[in-house]
Parts: structure tokens; sequence; C-alpha cells
């Protein structure tokens, strides 16, 4: 059991690594990072913590900052691809989103009608 100066001690170095950290950083968990067939690690992971990143939307070309809290939730949270950044704003997110389930179900419609549509070689004995 630590006494109680031990504890103070170790909030206090706990505390000073929060004061030297800089705004916009947040510190890397690498245990909770989803696994990585990869011989190397991204840059954010060898410096241990997570950056304020700035990108220029992929598709509307607004530039936008994917903040250090953000990442940590992707990489950490959601379990995101390591390797991978963000390239859209959120609205042009749910833009895509839209795009691809209307896709999804013009497909699936499709796929439907082929179900119900007897094919012409059929018919023939």
């Amino acid at each position: 059991m630590k006494s109680n100066k031990q504890r103070r001690q170790e909030l206090k170095a706990r505390r000073k690594l929060r004061a030297d950290r800089p705004v916009g950083v947040v510190p890397v968990n690498p245990a909770r990072l989803r696994p990585t067939p990869s011989y190397g690690l991204p840059d954010f992971a060898q410096r241990g913590y997570y950056q304020d990143q700035p990108f220029r939307c992929r598709d509307c070309g607004v530039e936008q900052l994917w903040t250090a809290a953000q990442q940590q939730w992707w990489y950490e949270e959601a379990q995101g691809d390591v390797w991978t950044t963000a390239v859209r704003c959120r609205p042009c997110r749910q833009q895509e989103r839209v795009r691809k389930a209307e896709a999804r179900r013009i497909h699936r419609e499709g796929l439907a009608m082929k179900r119900v549509r007897p094919s012409p070689s059929a018919a023939i004995p």
C-alpha cells in the first residue's frame, strides 16, 4: 500500500506532465490502438501524443482542423486504422453517407427486380 506522500508525488508528477503539454495535444494510449500488420508506427504513436492537424476537405476544399481529441476518439474508441487521416469536413461526410446509402438502396432494388422477373432462358424448354 502506498503512503500519502507517495500518492502526492505521483499526482504532482502527472500534473507536471499535463502542464508541459502544449494546447491541442492529447497523449496516445498505444494499448488501445487497433493492431496493424505494418512493421512501423505512425508519427503520432512514435511521438506519444496526438496533435491538431490541418487538412483540406476533399470535396468542398475548405480548410479544416482535425483536433487531437477527434484523433484520439477515431484511433482509440472507434478503432480506426492508424494509417488513415481525415479527408472530408463534417457536412461533406454526411453528404457522402447519404449518397452511399442511396446507391445501396438502388442496388438492392435492382437485385430484387432480378429475383422477381424470370429469366428468358428459363422459359424455353
